[in-house]
């Protein structure tokens, strides 16, 4: 369609001015008609003469005046224009497209290109995509931070419509005009980014230092040199905080403050913590090396935050077991090291301790319930019944929350289920554990302190008061606002630490047989049969057990594989891919097996019997999810790989769910190995 080029507004009433005063004249003509005739027609003559002259000089000499018009515009809008493209803050004009069509000096500068330059704006910025401009969007104006050879800068595009502009203009009337451009600024963020993060970088972090194993590194060595392995370590966490610019200052005998800038925790970040291994390497005839927790807290709103952060963190590394350094801000929880085995505490006091704090909350209740973890195991359930007989010696009505029993566990179960001398509600499920529950009960957790992954985790919102016994490392989710919290990294399961707390709770307590079994069954599956994190402890827990009446045999006819389970773990067997010549990945196809998760544990353990394996990883898809099992014996922590894929456990035996296709989650996992070997986590 022709464009059309007409005058408008202001211009276009004053050029035909003449015309609207032609109009009055014949109105005074017709009135003068009535007073004298002829002095009407000579008006009339005038008129028409008048007319003449100015319709002629209308139609002659609106194309001049429409050119001279046109062309005062052209030499305003290259004034304009040289204004534009002297401007110092960086601009330019992109089609529809994205791609630039014109640019000033200060642009051509800022991205160091010459005048011509035509490509995509996202050549130039690769965030600025042809999706995210405005018109291919709701907005119409947008902004983006995007970096320039070491520059910072926000973007700002503005959708202009040539249309609207058309409309807009008070000289000129342009039709059939469509489309838009988009107009592009940049402002220069770097100075301002550099002042921020300069500041940040000097805002404070704090630190707490704990030596794990103070007391049995001391008693390691002679008495008259404990005060030199005491100052040489003194002397080292010292030094090596002063050449972070940080303050360390001595709080108790074991402990230590330490305030430094934010700067000076990412030299640690890359350091990956070293002072863990430098302390170890302090020695003076001492037969245990020392090792340190470090909790850092950063990022807070308050000096007072940041030390509450940092608490945070070294309970977090001290529960995990010690040996590590745990870095907690507002939004995420950071984990380094951790590689070491915690030691086993020769002493029970604190046993001893939490079970008469078990024995006071329990008797001033009216009800107990007890859970472990989703798909319950051995350990789990053997936990509970160890808390439930603490429930009934001391009196109480007790219950044990059970969803799902699965085919390994269904033995153990009906033995109580078919049992006598147990209540029918002794085991129940989450949604009749909700419906029953009182204002008077208390809530023990065993085995398990995810929230996420107990058996039901409504009962941790409608209980007010909650135990938790649990022997597997804190993660950053945990069970807040437990009355009682009793986690040892060390123990080797749940049931040990039930086993030595009922030795405590009252001398009348007695162990049923199949009681006492079901404990003695949950140590012996978590230990491998006591090959792993098999103590001391571990040891009088299971002779304090068969004392109780635990039968070896019986305990083993439990757990006796059929036919169909023994194939199926063999054929995870055989089919398992040795990852990087160290690292056995498997599935377990267990479409016929009633507990193929349990099959897959047990085949991880198998595959760590084949020499050169540092670690074992079997997925068993399940219930939709993939459940995978990884097993290590001493020279990998799965621990750390499980939770790099949102899961947990222990050192040696740890496991994590996954929401994709198995061989996705195969992929998944050689993805996180091989970053982890990059990183220097794993070797």
């Amino acid at each position: 369609m022709k464009n059309s080029v007409k005058l408008k507004g202001r211009m276009k009433s004053y050029l035909q001015s003449s015309l609207y005063l032609g109009f009055l004249l014949i109105a005074v003509d017709v009135l003068i008609y009535f007073i004298d005739i002829r002095a009407g027609l000579v008006l009339s003559c005038f008129i028409l003469f008048y007319l003449a002259i100015v319709l002629s000089l209308m139609f002659y000499n609106k194309p001049i005046i429409i050119n001279e018009l046109i062309s005062f515009a052209t030499q305003y809008g290259q004034i304009q224009r040289r204004l534009l493209r002297d401007l110092d803050l960086p601009h330019a004009l992109l089609d529809e497209n994205g791609k630039i069509i014109w640019t000033n000096i200060a642009f051509e500068k800022a991205v160091d290109k010459e005048k011509g330059y035509r490509k995509s704006i996202t050549s130039l910025f690769p965030s600025i995509t042809k999706d995210r401009l405005p018109g291919n969007i709701e907005e119409d104006e947008v902004e983006f931070d995007v970096d320039y050879e070491g520059y910072n800068y926000i973007a700002r595009l503005k959708k202009i419509s040539l249309k609207e502009m058309a409309e807009n203009s008070d000289i000129i009337e342009a039709k059939g005009y469509d489309g838009y451009l988009i107009a592009l600024y940049l402002f220069d963020e770097t100075a301002l980014k550099i002042a921020l993060q300069e500041v940040d970088d000097q805002s404070l972090a704090v630190g707490l230092i704990y030596l794990d194993n103070y007391e049995e590194a001391l008693e390691s060595i002679e008495e008259v040199r404990r005060s030199l392995l005491i100052a040489l370590i003194d002397r080292k966490v010292n030094k090596y905080i002063a050449a972070l610019d940080g303050i360390c200052r001595k709080m108790e005998k074991d402990k230590y403050l330490v305030i430094m800038k934010k700067k000076s925790v990412s030299v640690l970040q890359e350091n990956r913590f070293d002072l863990l291994e430098d302390v170890k390497t302090v020695n003076i005839g001492n037969e245990m090396a020392v090792t340190l927790s470090i909790g850092v807290g950063l990022s807070g709103l308050t000096y007072a935050q940041n030390y509450e952060f940092a608490r945070n963190a070294i309970d977090l590394a001290l529960g995990r077991g010690g040996d590590q350094a745990v870095m907690k801000m507002p939004e995420n929880v950071i984990y380094y090291g951790g590689k070491s085995q915690q030691i086993e505490k020769s002493t029970r006091v604190k046993a001893r301790v939490k079970a008469q704090a078990l024995k006071e909350i329990i008797s001033i209740k009216d009800e107990i319930y007890v859970m472990g973890h989703r798909l319950g195991d051995t350990d789990s359930f053997g936990a509970s019944v160890g808390i439930y007989r603490i429930a009934k010696t001391l009196g109480k009505q007790a219950h044990i929350v059970l969803n799902d029993v699965t085919a390994s566990m269904q033995p153990m179960v009906d033995m109580f289920r078919d049992n006598s001398e147990y209540e029918d509600n002794m085991i129940i499920s989450g949604t009749q554990a909700l419906e029953m529950l009182g204002s008077n009960a208390v809530l023990v957790v065993v085995d398990v302190n995810k929230p996420s992954i107990t058996e039901c985790p409504d009962l941790l919102k409608h209980c007010n008061s909650i135990v938790v016994f649990d022997h597997h490392r804190q993660g950053s989710e945990v069970i807040e606002n437990a009355t009682l919290s009793y986690i040892e990294a060390y123990a080797s399961s749940t049931c040990e630490m039930v086993s030595e707390i009922l030795q405590y709770t009252s001398d009348t307590l007695r162990l049923r047989p199949e009681e006492a079994d079901c404990l003695y069954a949950g140590i012996m599956i978590d230990t491998d049969n006591f090959m792993a994190k098999a103590g001391v402890r571990t040891f009088e827990a299971v002779a304090f057990l068969r004392r109780n009446g635990a039968d070896v045999t019986r305990v083993r006819k439990l757990f006796r594989d059929d036919a169909i389970e023994y194939k199926t773990k063999a054929d995870a067997v055989s089919q398992a891919e040795i990852y990087r010549k160290s690292y056995a990945i498997t599935i377990c196809r267990g479409e016929h097996v009633q507990s193929p998760t349990v099959v897959g544990a047990q085949a991880a353990n198998e595959l760590l019997n084949i020499k050169g394996i540092k670690a074992s990883f079997v997925l068993t898809e399940y219930n939709g999810k993939i459940y995978i099992s990884a097993r290590s014996i001493d020279e990998a922590n799965v621990q750390v790989v499980m939770e790099r894929m949102g899961g947990g456990g222990h050192m040696n035996v740890a496991g994590c769910q996954l929401e994709c296709d198995i061989s996705d989650g195969i992929a998944i996992i050689k993805r996180t190995l091989d970053t982890m070997i990059e990183e220097g986590e794993l070797s």
